[in-house]
């Protein structure tokens, strides 16, 4: 028989996990349902049917609507990045053995974690309808432009060079020295330090979300490729040094991008 505190840790990963597929799953089931393949991309009887839709219309288009753009986002954060919080509820567990850690801190910091991306979603879900009413980007969220496309691959790339990336990653990268700095006990504690993880996150991997726009904000392929580089950024052993080699494909990417109408006619 488990004692009730391993018990309890049982029971709190296991959630944690499920949520995870969860979120996939409810990704996968909607991207499908939209009739997009893995790509994000319209099958083919569905491509005349996208290409035909304009936001402005009088007609009701869940895509051009903020309520299913965010809720889409909020199970995309949820999907994409807590498996990269895996290390840092690791430590904390660490800490509930080692030290005043407790499991309600533990639900609390996963709780603040998570407010933070949300509000993230409904921040990007609205630079989301921005982009697609201007005429931007198409419903599908990719952007129109090859050159904008390129743009934005480059600028992400270059941000994995800055002092704001190491800085924000170091915290990411490196959780024990955050709790040790900010300790707080209980769940009121766990929630503080949460939001203030989620705030470095966010400012570290924020560049990986925009890349939405490029790849299609409903493509699967995009989302699991982004998730793989942001847990390998967080990992202890290799995280500081996937940073700049992915920069270097990013902006790679980007110069790609924009050259490729110049060779193509396009």
């Amino acid at each position: 028989m488990f004692s009730p505190p391993v018990l309890l840790r049982n029971i709190a990963w296991l959630a944690f996990f499920a949520g995870i597929l969860v979120a996939w799953a409810w990704l996968y089931l909607m991207a499908t349902g939209m009739g997009l393949d893995l790509v994000g991309r319209p099958v083919a009887e569905m491509a005349e049917a996208m290409r035909a839709m304009d936001p402005r219309m009088d007609m009701y288009m869940p895509m051009a609507s903020f309520g299913p753009v965010f809720a889409m986002w909020a199970v995309m954060m949820a999907a994409m990045m807590l498996p990269t919080m895996v290390p840092t509820l690791q430590v904390y567990e660490d800490l509930i053995r080692a030290a005043d850690g407790t499991r309600a801190g533990w639900l609390g910091l996963l709780l603040g974690y998570a407010l933070i991306w949300v509000g993230f979603a409904a921040a990007i879900a609205a630079v989301q309808l921005g982009l697609l009413f201007s005429g931007v980007i198409d419903m599908l969220g990719i952007t129109k432009s090859p050159v904008l496309a390129g743009g934005l691959l480059i600028a992400v790339g270059a941000f994995q060079f800055t002092r704001a990336k190491e800085v924000c990653h170091g915290v990411c990268h490196a959780p024990m020295t955050y709790f040790l700095g900010h300790w707080r006990a209980g769940f009121a504690g766990g929630l503080r330090m949460g939001l203030g993880l989620g705030v470095f996150c966010t400012a570290c991997c924020w560049g990986f979300m925009a890349l939405g726009f490029v790849g299609g904000v409903m493509s699967l392929l995009w989302m699991g490729l982004a998730t793989l580089f942001m847990v390998l950024e967080k990992l202890p052993q290799i995280g500081h040094r996937v940073i700049r080699p992915t920069g270097i494909l990013l902006i790679a990417g980007g110069l790609a991008v924009i050259a490729a109408p110049l060779f193509t006619g396009g």
